[in-house]
């Protein structure tokens, strides 16, 4: 391996900004790789760092989704003088290499917050009439192809004259973007009003660190989602779920002009779809509330979506009545009642089955709802088994979000650990508390602007008679 370290430019969507690190960092702990980072990712899109090899950086992009490409970097700089003298001073041995009379290449302008016309992107090439061009251009297919980048910030309201970065190298790969369309829910073929997008999904399973060959279960699996992305990375992929009907594909059709489902839909034929059914297990119809599991069964990664009981209920199985009796002509056709299945003990079983089966430093994903104005770090779910190493959020409205959290677990549960520090709201009741609030409130409002207005009309009456 060529142990000559190099400067590499990752450039990264912009959508999902606060995931980048998180994910990032998974990957990198995952594969066991060191790199110098020069610049991270915060806010802006791009993470400057060295690696040893080359072959590193195809390790990350083969993993990533919220990476776009990765550039060798040849040069970068704040300010068009200080980018071209940086640029000229780049080794001509490394450039030679890669820019030759044999060798065909192509040179890609993108902007950032900023928009170019052709012209003035064929202007920018020219601008670079310094370096050893002498091959061939190739559009679609060049040897080498090379990138020239210009950042204009993030405020699409205030472009500044010139660009805040500028960047040049040559392209090395993408990263896994394509995985989004590929699992796009306009084609899946079983989906419900809760299915996760697919980019979340597969941003999950990264947090997992799924790898080839490992056991990956959701307990709310719904429709399957972050099982489908699992199983793009290798994970073999088993779930659960109280909801019969969802289960065996009874609901509704959650699609507009869909007015029946088809035969056959379930999470298996979301499984078979991409391809991954033999990495499919099964997916069971049972209550989290209640022990399944032996205790000595463990998995290497959770990941999971609990309902929040808005769009989805929160239930248990259970009972309002005290001792309730089933006769044994009922036992047959008996349908268990349930009853409401509470965040903050959904969240407690949550995490206590996962510091029990769990292996050691197996991972838990989950999302975890907040008011976003009444938010702090003591709501999370906490457990003395599991530390939690990430947490992300992503914004659903002016008042709520919802925050990805990734725990690792560091020993086996002991009987000590029955106890838990947490300070977890009931995300229902109060959500549902502040949309009746927020429609009292409207309502008083249009009232108050009625009065106000036929007050106002009996005044001008009033000053028309005198």
């Amino acid at each position: 391996m060529n142990t000559q370290w190099k400067t590499y430019l990752l450039w990264f969507a912009h959508e999902h900004v606060d995931f980048r690190v998180a994910e990032i960092d998974s990957i990198l702990d995952m594969l066991n790789i060191n790199l110098r980072a020069q610049t991270k990712p915060e806010d802006h899109p791009y993470w400057i760092i060295e690696v040893p090899s080359e072959s590193v950086v195809h390790e990350i992009a083969r993993r990533s989704v919220t990476l776009r490409f990765c550039l060798e970097l040849w040069a970068d700089g704040q300010g068009f003088e200080e980018f071209h003298d940086n640029l000229r001073l780049y080794s001509g041995e490394n450039i030679k290499v890669h820019i030759n009379p044999d060798k065909s290449f192509r040179i890609t302008v993108e902007t950032f917050c900023k928009h170019f016309t052709q012209q003035q992107k064929v202007e920018k090439i020219e601008s670079f009439n310094y370096l050893p061009l002498d091959g061939p251009v190739n559009l679609k297919n060049p040897d080498t192809s090379l990138f020239y980048i210009e950042y204009y910030g993030l405020d699409p309201n205030a472009i500044p004259e010139n660009p805040c970065g500028l960047f040049f190298g040559r392209w090395i790969t993408d990263g896994q973007r394509e995985l989004i369309q590929k699992l796009s829910l306009k084609t899946r073929k079983f989906i419900g009003n809760t299915s996760m997008d697919p980019q979340l999904s597969l941003i999950m399973a990264n947090q997992a660190q799924v790898k080839e060959g490992d056991m990956v279960l959701d307990p709310f699996v719904g429709t399957g989602s972050l099982l489908v992305a699992a199983s793009q990375f290798g994970g073999y992929t088993l779930g659960t779920d109280i909801d019969y009907l969802m289960l065996h594909g009874r609901t509704r059709p959650s699609r507009i002009k869909q007015k029946a489902r088809s035969e056959g839909e379930c999470v298996a034929m979301n499984i078979n779809q991409y391809g991954k059914g033999s990495h499919y297990i099964d997916v069971l119809v049972a209550d989290f509330s209640l022990p399944l599991w032996k205790s000595d069964m463990r998995v290497d990664s959770i990941i999971t979506d609990p309902p929040y009981g808005i769009r989805e209920a929160t239930e248990r199985l259970g009972s309002i009545k005290i001792n309730p009796v089933i006769e044994g002509h009922q036992v047959a056709t008996h349908i268990p009642s349930k009853v409401e299945y509470g965040l903050p003990q959904l969240y407690r079983d949550l995490l206590s089955f996962s510091a029990k089966h769990l292996k050691i430093n197996g991972r838990l994903v989950c999302w975890f709802p907040v008011f976003r104005e009444h938010y702090s770090e003591d709501q999370l779910p906490q457990h003395s088994c599991l530390s939690l190493i990430a947490n992300s959020e992503q914004v659903l409205s002016n008042y709520t979000s919802r925050r990805l959290l990734t725990y690792r677990k560091l020993r086996e549960p002991q009987d000590s650990d029955n106890t838990f520090i947490m300070n977890v709201t009931d995300f229902r009741e109060k959500y549902f508390g502040l949309r009746d609030e927020s429609r009292k409130e409207r309502r008083m409002k249009r009232a108050d602007e009625r009065l106000r207005n036929k007050t106002m009309w009996e005044l001008s009456k009033k000053d028309t008679a005198r």
